[in-house]
């Protein structure tokens, strides 16, 4: 029996745990590619201009303020990510997001999770990131 189990592996046939992007976050900066590949710069948040985004349940819901500006801006839907796309449709959001929904409902980012932050990076038609939003968790 000793060398039975002493043969046995001790590695589980459950996958590695899945990374979650469930919480509450705040933008904090933005990157710009030059080639698509390397970060040619990175620009922090203007002064009191503040955005967050929570997700939960397969929902997800973003609101911005920014200073100067009458109204703030929302947008409500839902989401889902895989290891390394965040997937967005709004269903609903203020009036200017109400009128871009003519055209785009559906947003896909290429996504950067880690526990505490995270990057959603926009892609040009070619696949090459050009932009990305990164934010850090506050709940």
């Amino acid at each position: 029996m000793l060398i039975l189990i002493s043969a046995t592996e001790l590695n589980s046939d459950q996958p590695d745990a899945f990374h979650s992007i469930e919480g509450t976050w705040e933008l904090v900066s933005f990157h710009h590619y030059d080639d698509g590949i390397n970060i040619s710069s990175t620009e922090p948040k203007a002064e009191g201009y503040r955005q967050v985004k929570m997700y939960y349940n397969g929902k997800v819901m973003w609101s911005r303020y920014v200073p100067n500006e009458p109204e703030g801006r929302f947008g409500y839907g839902n989401y889902f990510i895989t290891e390394d796309e965040l997937h967005e449709t709004i269903v609903y959001g203020d009036h200017e997001m109400m009128k871009a929904l003519d055209t785009l409902t559906e947003f896909i980012f290429e996504l950067d999770l880690k526990t505490d932050t995270y990057s959603q990076i926009n892609l040009d038609e070619e696949g090459k990131r050009t932009f990305s939003e990164n934010y850090k968790r506050i709940d």
